[in-house]
């Protein structure tokens, strides 16, 4: 049998030719990109396209930088120096820095309400970056949970750290407890950046370091390499946070990791096991951790009546929570 005859007609024509151009222009811009992104000539042409295709740049620094409402001294060519040491490192630290724009747009929120009830100013949630990049992270000196409190401090500041219940991992009520001790270190220094060393150094080395150096000023002080670079770190955050396109930072509102959906009871007695117990809750073991990180064992016993805060899932929270309806 003979293959039927294909009659296009003048609009068939058109477009059919339509289709072989529109098909040309994409063979055409593969090979482009292919061919641009792997030369195969020799070293000479290799360089020339790394000079004509890559690039990195540096920031710009800002005129005029504060740190909770405090002056950073940037007409200081050591200051200056400093701040763009560590804007430099974060700036093209990608990965890690997005995660922790991600996660900002999660935790921020709260941090900042209980920041501006205990009258401590807003910058500081940037430490808390600083100090665990809003993770429960367990530091080699064993300061644990988002603001990296160490076991006796967490305590004096009103935590609760047992074997069974660390309060160091809620965030609610570690920023809180990070609060009273930031107003006391105010009260003492009088100077917000001091207050920001002396969380990463302590009271005592600082004070040691004010003194044999005649120093007032967190910028005036040769400090340990840490400490020396604490602030700037929390400056270079601040910075790209507060505007993350003037770093090369694009995303998408809906890339952001969303608040937890939340619903609160009390429990007021022992728990034998938190798997059967979340399971009655109809909420699985995974997800109950991930809401109440503070208690730390499958059981937990309750000898005294004290009320303690449990979180959970707001309906369908886990599926839905990246829906905005």
């Amino acid at each position: 049998m003979k293959a039927p005859k294909i009659r296009l007609g003048f609009k068939g024509l058109i477009v059919n030719t339509l289709y072989i151009f529109a098909g040309g222009i994409l063979v055409w811009s593969i090979f482009k990109v292919f061919n641009f992104s792997t030369p195969t000539e020799g070293d000479e042409a290799y360089q020339l396209h790394i000079k004509k295709e890559y690039a990195v740049y540096a920031p710009i620094l800002p005129e005029k930088l504060d740190f909770a409402g405090e002056n950073v001294p940037l007409e200081n060519f050591d200051v200056r120096e400093a701040l763009d040491k560590e804007l430099l490192k974060t700036m093209y630290w990608h990965s890690e820095i997005f995660l922790y724009i991600k996660r900002a747009n999660r935790y921020f929120p709260e941090i900042e309400k209980i920041l501006k009830k205990h009258n401590i100013p807003d910058d500081f949630k940037y430490l808390a970056l600083a100090e665990s990049g809003l993770d429960n992270v367990t530091s080699p000196a064993n300061a644990v949970g988002y603001w990296q409190f160490l076991k006796a401090t967490g305590k004096e500041f009103g935590l609760e750290i047992t074997d069974e219940v660390d309060e160091r991992y809620h965030y609610i009520k570690s920023t809180e407890a990070a609060c009273l001790y930031l107003k006391k270190m105010y009260a003492k220094y009088k100077s917000w950046s001091l207050v920001a060393a002396s969380y990463n150094m302590g009271t005592g080395a600082l004070d040691e370091s004010m003194t044999w150096q005649n120093a007032t000023s967190y910028y005036d002080m040769l400090l340990n390499t840490e400490t020396s670079r604490y602030l700037y770190r929390i400056l270079a955050y601040k910075l790209i946070l507060t505007k993350p396109e003037d770093y090369g930072f694009r995303y998408r509102s809906k890339d952001l990791y969303p608040p937890f959906k939340t619903k609160k009871i009390e429990i007021d007695s022992s728990v034998t096991d938190f798997v059967k117990f979340a399971k009655q809750l109809s909420v699985n073991y995974k997800l109950f951790k991930i809401l109440n990180p503070q208690f730390r064992k499958t059981s937990f016993k309750n000898t005294t009546g004290k009320k303690y805060e449990i979180m959970l899932p707001d309906e369908n929270m886990r599926s839905k929570l990246y829906n905005a309806e």
